[in-house]
């Protein structure tokens, strides 16, 4: 498939139409603009950077320009791009970066100093976003590599199917790591399962802010947005004053946000001084929703709100809450689930020996689709265990009602959501165990009004040792990332082990979650 024809009936037929707007950066492309420039850069990676079939390149961007580098561009040409979280540490992006050998990297100008060194010591071009400061060997300017480029299609064909073209990392850097691969129909499938919904939530009038990183879920939007004819505009801070600011001047009728961020824009007062009149949409996901919060949220903003549930693996809404059935969740009870299974998902609960259990018994969730990957880079050990007949083990605890909703009530991995964010347990109790004060340590996740779970770590120090927990917690967030930094630290003699000596992460858990229910969403 040449995915740049598509792209040329598109800017054919919305011509004139905004496809895109960079706010922080002040750039708006049309339909047409944006079909010529992705042209430009798809041509100037293999003439300028070398880059063909085989070879890789990694963004560490924010979502203004990640942007001019997402789908649209990723799947018109042959190398395979990994977009990596921004906000991650670097010890965390310089494992990646080891993982996977890109060939180039794109780098915000805000991490040279910091990144430069490291990248170019291993061979790396780096290209960075906007003109440097000094030069350095080796370093480029995006801009000046596409001066004299042709915007004509780069006439590159993919296998739908097989041609890995996109990779994206789920896990952390403690033997969870994960790369997950992505095909051009993995995406596709991803752009048409949104059109099967009952409730359509993109059009030619769509206008959709994304402010939470397009490297990750919000990128999903980028595509079902475009081929109806919608406009994506990208914010880069998680600044919801911002937000609200960019609602009002953009005419925003869809954005997304985690329940954290919707609960502090119903806490903003300074929301109220802004027109917000234009939303149709709100969707949330990735982490516990308060139900009292929502119909607070209702309440404020109109039945508007719709709950997505999905995973990396899998790349669509695998199930969604529609508008109206957040109208009747009063009367069903059903605002706890995570809505009806999509129409081109098949979807089974099933007991720990992989057979499909009776409606309304709790297993694991396996996913398949179109949109489902077809495993990991370089971890056949991971995708022979994660994978099964094509189905992905989600991992996620939950049943089917006899209406085909899902109801999701546990995480059979260790794995915490926070605000939105996952987090591994043994991820951050590397980080913590890596402190000379440190013996031994446990994290699980406990109960946040505001994040869902908070990600907290019970930790048994060193004879004879001292530390403060704001030192330990300063550390995690040097070595992993603020966000996967525990929010508190309890310090403890011992942990509780099984007959082998293995830490009973559950054990720890049950004494914070005793008369609270553990449902996630």
């Amino acid at each position: 498939m040449n995915f740049a024809r598509t792209i040329e009936q598109l800017s054919v037929r919305y011509r004139d139409r905004e496809a895109l707007v960079n706010i922080e950066r002040q750039r708006r492309y049309t339909y047409r603009d944006l079909h010529l420039l992705t042209n430009r850069i798809v041509n100037m990676m293999g003439k300028r950077l070398q880059l063909g079939r085989g070879d890789v390149y990694m963004c560490i961007l924010e979502n203004d320009n990640l942007s001019l580098l997402h789908a649209w561009t990723a799947l018109k040409g042959e190398a395979a791009v990994v977009w990596t979280n921004f906000r991650d540490s670097i010890d965390e992006h310089r494992w990646q970066i080891e993982f996977i050998r890109p060939k180039v990297v794109f780098l915000e100008n805000a991490l040279l100093d910091r990144y430069y060194d490291m990248l170019h010591e291993r061979g790396i071009s780096v290209v960075c976003m906007d003109p440097p400061k000094d030069t350095r060997d080796g370093l480029v300017c995006f801009w000046d590599l596409l001066e004299g480029i042709s915007d004509q299609n780069p006439g590159i064909e993919s296998d739908p199917d097989t041609d890995i073209l996109i990779y994206r990392f789920t896990g952390g850097t403690t033997g969870k790591s994960k790369c997950a691969q992505y095909t051009m129909e993995n995406w596709l499938a991803c752009r048409n399962s949104s059109y099967l919904e009952s409730e359509q939530i993109y059009d030619a009038g769509s206008r959709c802010l994304q402010m939470a990183p397009i490297s990750h879920g919000a990128g999903m939007a980028l595509l079902p947005a475009l081929f109806r004819g919608g406009c994506t505009v990208t914010q880069n801070a998680p600044d919801l004053l911002q937000w609200c600011r960019n609602i009002e001047a953009e005419r925003i009728t869809m954005s997304a946000l985690v329940p954290t961020l919707l609960y502090r824009l119903l806490d903003l007062p300074a929301a109220a001084d802004h027109d917000l009149s234009t939303l149709r949409t709100i969707a949330y996901g990735a982490a516990p929703m308060s139900p009292a919060r929502l119909a607070e949220a209702q309440q404020r903003f109109g039945n508007i709100f719709v709950q997505v549930y999905g995973g990396t693996e899998c790349l669509q809404n695998v199930t969604m809450l529609t508008k109206s059935d957040h109208l009747m969740a009063a009367e069903t009870g059903r605002l706890a689930s995570a809505g009806r299974i999509a129409a081109d998902v098949e979807l089974l609960i099933v007991n720990e020996t992989g057979n499909e259990v009776a409606p309304g018994t709790t297993g694991e969730i396996w996913i398949r689709s179109r949109a489902t990957i077809c495993g990991y880079y370089n971890n056949p050990e991971a995708t022979a265990s994660e994978f099964t007949d094509g189905f992905w083990k989600s991992g996620d605890l939950g049943y089917v009602d006899e209406q085909g909703f899902l109801y999701i009530v546990d995480r059979k991995k260790d794995m915490i959501i926070t605000g939105g964010f996952n987090v591994y347990a043994i991820e951050v109790e590397a980080a913590l165990n890596a402190h000379p004060a440190v013996s031994n340590s446990t994290v699980v996740g406990v109960p946040h009004d505001e994040w869902g779970e908070a990600v907290h770590a019970e930790v048994v120090l060193r004879a004879g040792e001292s530390v403060t927990a704001e030192a330990l917690i300063e550390h995690v967030k040097n070595h992993i990332g603020r966000y996967k930094a525990p929010r508190s630290i309890v310090f403890v003699d011992a942990l509780p082990v099984s007959v082998v000596g293995k830490v009973l992460r559950r054990k720890v858990r049950e004494k914070y979650w005793a008369d609270r229910s553990r449902q996630v969403g």
